[in-house]
């Protein structure tokens, strides 16, 4: 993390994502860390530090709402915006009633994230 930007950490298993997110959230701003798994995140020094999660909704192993439940059982609350490339018209609104700030359908534009964290994050 570098300098006082808001720490975003991206928790996708799409090898894609996880290289080119953390470029875009940079570029609006904030500071970005990718992890592959929700384990990988869990395992990592980011949890305390991160005040938001682009988090993916199907990964094999912990899946995002998993993740989700796992932050809460330890107390770590952080807002979510989930993505999905799954189209499903009920998942958003249960995520949204499970706590999450935002769920973006894959491909989403880049204006669509940005409101999504700019609704939880000021840029510094």
């Amino acid at each position: 993390m570098k300098g006082n930007r808001s720490l975003v950490s991206i928790v996708d298993d799409d090898q894609s994502v996880c290289e080119s997110l953390p470029d875009l959230v940079w570029e609006f701003g904030f500071a970005a860390e990718a992890f592959s798994s929700a384990e990988a995140f869990l395992a990592s020094d980011y949890i305390d530090r991160t005040e938001c999660l682009i988090l993916d909704v199907s990964m094999p192993g912990m899946t995002g709402p998993e993740l989700q439940k796992e932050l809460m059982i330890r107390q770590r609350p952080i807002p979510i915006v989930f993505i999905t490339a799954q189209w499903d018209e009920d998942l958003r609104p249960r995520l949204i009633e499970q706590g999450a700030v935002d769920c973006l359908y894959k491909p989403f534009s880049e204006a669509a994230l940005l409101g999504a964290l700019s609704a939880i994050l000021k840029v510094k």
